[in-house]
C-alpha cells in the first residue's frame, strides 16, 4: 500500500533561520518568502503570537530528511517495487 499523503518538515536546503517557513512553503506550495512575511507582519499584529507558534513549530516539526538518508532508511520492498515498476 502507498502512502501518497504530504509530510510537513522543516526545509534543508531553504532555510533562513530554522527551515520552518520554507517547509511551510514547500508543504503549501508558496513561495518561502511570502510565508516569512506573513510571520513578520503577523509578529506585529498578534502581539508576537507567530513568533512563539514559529519557536514551537522549530522544535516539534522534523527536519527534512537528506535524500541518502531516504534511500538507507527505505525498506527493501519498496526499493525493489520501485526499481520492478
Amino acid at each position: 500500500m502507498s502512502k501518497n499523503y504530504k509530510q510537513l518538515f522543516r526545509s534543508q536546503s531553504d532555510r533562513m533561520v530554522a527551515g520552518v517557513c520554507g517547509g511551510l512553503g514547500d508543504y503549501f506550495d508558496i513561495d518561502p518568502t511570502v510565508i516569512r512575511l506573513i510571520f513578520v507582519f503577523g509578529f506585529f499584529v498578534t502581539g508576537s503570537a507567530l513568533f512563539w507558534a514559529y519557536l514551537i513549530m522549530m522544535v516539534v516539526v522534523p527536519e527534512e530528511p537528506l535524500a541518502s538518508q531516504s534511500v538507507v532508511e527505505a525498506p527493501v520492498e519498496e526499493m525493489v517495487e520501485e526499481e520492478a515498476g
